[in-house]
């Protein structure tokens, strides 16, 4: 063999081993595509874009245009993989000189660990532009349940038209896309401010930081230049079961004068038809320089008088969950701009800090407890979030008589006889998650859970993998005691049974500490019960140690033990 033959075969074995191992997924494989951050997902389909084609004859030409820009769309994956990189095609380059080119056309990434801690991973520079745009992502670390690896936002490119994208993970690694919460969505309505104009990369999008912040979806319907409040908006954004719409066309609609008062009215009223969600009105914040440039000053201040105009009008016509924030609010000073019209990093980060501020208020149900922020978690074997979303749909549809919610005590009972003994004849949600703890808990019912029905009964029993996992007995007490509280506040209807928690091997007098102190907490009333099953659970000798007999490994009852609490609960938790 020559020398050149040679030196041919050594380059052709040396990259077919380096692709062999990479292994690449497409979002857009299998029924519904993994798309997050966009209504009419499974009707939009295999693209990129944020509309279904039947509103192209009725949408305004530059609005359709720009709908087909990936703005505050989102590919979410679970991977074990150390290396991930990502292909994706653009229908153009970039041009817009007040917006980085990472921006424009690039993405960005974000990583969730199992325990629901979220932190951003650069790219450090490791892309290659061409026909096909390539960014990898390099020698990832899991910081906590490595087995489990990390969970991904991927933040597509906000002005750009993405064509095609796909994920390669290392070889032989763990590799799944999620879809996005079934929970109501956040929808924003607005100008290149809300389309993604000018951070300098994705994930810095006001309406992104939200997003992740929040952990709310966000239906980004930001369009630049071109939200001017035409009627075909409203009727769209009024087939969207929200949580919250918020309305900030006013940096594009402010010279638009008595048509601001019209337009805003009946696209309230448009909304109103279908949904009580409440609606926020958003003044402009822009003319920032208004010291040297007053006349544009006060062009934006005479759209807002117009838009506030609107606002107090709906209000006396007895619109309600109606909400107003005011350029005051929003707080942009001359720092955080590009070139006066749109917000660069820091002006975005205001931009959201207010929005969140707001979101406080209108969604004042949502307050979190300062102790047990409501974290998303996947530290077990399933999957944490397509469960979550099985949930809100089965709540959703079956109105469940009776809704079960815990930790893998509760989730692993249904698979025994005794549950079925237990709730024969009754339609029942087991809202068990494996591994989790209170402020998943949280999580569960700020994001939709409760949502949708009205059972009669509900069953809490929570906190044993916070005592395992080391934290406060006299926290963990006051946790359950307030997590009884929101269930209360959704759902006042029903009889709520709070669960003392079972004794575990080894933790027996610290569950007794927990559950002495949750006696003293938890408000009980002809609504409110708590109910205590554990000394079936042990040793008759006063030991106050577990019946080792009654489980299957010192913390989850086996048959046996299931068959003796079904006894102890059956009078105090099945409705009457």
């Amino acid at each position: 063999m020559n020398k050149k033959l040679l030196l041919c075969t050594i380059v052709w074995f040396v990259c077919g081993s380096l692709l062999a191992q990479t292994t690449w997924f497409n979002p857009m494989e299998g029924d519904e595509p993994y798309i997050c951050g966009r209504a009419w997902n499974t009707e939009i389909g295999k693209s990129f874009y944020r509309f279904p084609d039947r509103f192209k004859s009725a949408m305004p030409k530059n609005v359709w245009g720009l709908s087909r820009q990936s703005a505050g769309l989102m590919v979410r994956f679970r991977t074990t993989s150390s290396n991930i990189q990502v292909k994706y095609t653009i229908a153009r380059e970039g041009g817009y000189k007040n917006m980085a080119p990472l921006c424009h056309g690039g993405i960005d990434l974000y990583a969730t660990d199992a325990d629901g801690r979220t932190h951003w991973i650069g790219n450090h520079m490791g892309w290659k532009y061409a026909d096909t745009i390539t960014i990898t992502y390099k020698d990832i670390k899991t910081p906590c349940f490595a087995h489990r690896g990390l969970e991904y936002q991927l933040y597509l490119p906000p002005y750009s038209e993405t064509t095609s994208l796909k994920v390669g993970v290392d070889d032989g690694c763990e590799f799944v896309f999620l879809h996005q919460s079934a929970e109501r969505p956040i929808v924003v309505y607005g100008s290149s401010i809300a389309q993604g104009a000018s951070p300098s990369r994705p994930g810095l999008m006001w309406t992104n930081i939200l997003q992740r912040e929040t952990d709310y979806p966000v239906v980004n319907l930001g369009f630049s230049g071109s939200a001017l409040m035409e009627a075909p908006l409203f009727e769209a954004m009024s087939e969207i079961d929200a949580r919250v719409f918020i309305l900030d066309p006013m940096p594009n609609s402010h010279g638009l004068g008595d048509e601001i008062f019209k337009r805003m009215t009946w696209g309230v009223h448009k909304l109103r038809e279908k949904s009580q969600a409440p609606i926020l009105l958003v003044e402009s914040s822009s003319s920032c320089d208004s010291v040297y440039k007053p006349d544009l000053y006060r062009k934006y201040r005479n759209g807002d008088a117009m838009l506030r105009k609107a606002y107090e009008h709906l209000k006396a016509e007895g619109v309600q969950q109606l909400f107003y924030l005011t350029h005051q609010e929003l707080g942009l000073g001359e720092e955080s701009w590009i070139e006066g019209v749109h917000p660069n990093d820091l002006g975005n980060r205001e931009y959201a800090d207010a929005y969140k501020k707001k979101l406080a208020e209108i969604l004042s149900e949502d307050v979190h407890n300062p102790r047990f922020r409501p974290v998303r978690q996947f530290r077990d074997t399933y999957d944490w979030l397509s469960r979550h979303n099985d949930v809100i749909r089965q709540n959703r549809t079956t109105d469940p008589e009776i809704l079960m919610i815990g930790n893998s005590i509760t989730h692993s009972w249904q698979w025994d006889s005794s549950w079925e003994k237990l709730f024969k004849g009754h339609r029942v949600t087991n809202m068990g998650f494996g591994s989790d703890r209170i402020e998943n808990v949280y999580w569960r019912i700020f994001h939709g859970e409760l949502e949708g029905c009205s059972p009669s009964t509900i069953c809490l029993q929570i906190g044993i993998n916070n005592l395992l996992n080391g934290e406060s007995e006299d926290e963990i007490a006051d946790g359950i005691a307030a997590l009884a509280d929101l269930i209360r506040k959704r759902q006042p209807q029903a009889r709520l049974c709070v669960l003392k928690i079972y004794p575990c091997r080894g933790l027996e007098e610290k569950v007794a500490r927990v559950n002495n102190r949750l006696q003293h907490l938890l408000h009980q009333d002809a609504q409110t019960i708590l109910v205590d099953a554990n000394s079936a659970l042990l040793l008759k000798d006063n030991s106050g140690k577990i019946d080792e007999s009654l489980f299957r490994d010192g913390l989850h009852p086996n048959e046996k033990g299931y068959k003796i609490l079904i006894k102890r609960l059956k009078e105090k938790i099945m409705p009457k």
